[in-house]
């Protein structure tokens, strides 16, 4: 893929977030990689959306390094690299403050899987990273919070759950392309709501049994998944 490509679809997944109200003013971030040139292309920083055009995108190198582009790139770039040197198998990271998904991560409560559309999506309890250290926070923050992303997957798939909460902050979600990680935070908002709402009307709700769980992924992600149509051969 071209870069001038990548910075469209970057440009593109921003404004997604935009669309389905899951960032105010210019809060959030999206980004996406290329894999073969080792280059990150994100969203430059305090830019208001409406503003944003592809050539505002900026492009860095794994290490933060700007490449290309005359604008300072979003503040949490670095925790954007951290998550792509990590999981090496996601090709685009989101970054929002949306409402119900950041209280989930202010209460440092990980979103239980309440049902199947949940399911559909995040193959487990979306977590919750541990709250950060002051040394933490003083230090190197943004990379920090990475690392604090990372920890909360010891032992998980990532690629089965695209998505995390920082404790206190706010929802970072991935996916292969720019496209779906935009698209799985606004699964990811939907999916808080409902969580919560479920909460308030039964306090002692639980969990969807694990059967039940497994068929809905599976049938989307599974080896045998039968969801939607099959992809066509070139």
């Amino acid at each position: 893929m071209r870069l001038s490509q990548l910075r469209e679809q970057v440009l593109q997944a921003n404004l997604e977030l935009v669309r389905n109200h899951l960032v105010l003013h210019t809060f959030g971030n999206a980004s996406g990689i290329s894999r073969e040139d080792g280059l990150v292309v994100i969203k430059p920083s305090g830019v208001p959306y409406e503003e944003m055009k592809p050539e505002h995108m900026v492009i860095t190198d794994l290490n933060g390094t700007i490449v290309e582009g005359g604008l300072r790139p979003s503040s949490d770039l670095p925790t954007h690299l951290v998550l792509y040197r990590a999981f090496t198998k996601i090709g685009a990271v989101a970054h929002t403050h949306s409402e119900y998904a950041s209280a989930w991560a202010q209460a440092r409560k990980p979103i239980p899987c309440l049902g199947t559309t949940h399911a559909d999506y995040f193959y487990g309890e979306v977590p919750v990273t541990s709250a950060m250290s002051a040394t933490e926070i003083a230090g190197e923050y943004e990379k920090n919070t990475g690392e604090a992303i990372v920890r909360a997957f010891e032992g998980k798939d990532y690629t089965a759950i695209p998505a995390v909460l920082v404790a206190n902050h706010g929802p970072f979600t991935w996916g292969p392309n720019t496209g779906m990680a935009a698209h799985n935070a606004v699964i990811l908002e939907s999916v808080a709501r409902m969580a919560y709402f479920t909460l308030t009307v039964n306090a002692k709700a639980d969990a969807i049994t694990r059967e039940l769980h497994d068929r809905h992924y599976l049938r989307k992600h599974g080896s045998k998944a039968y969801y939607g149509q099959p992809k066509r051969s070139e």
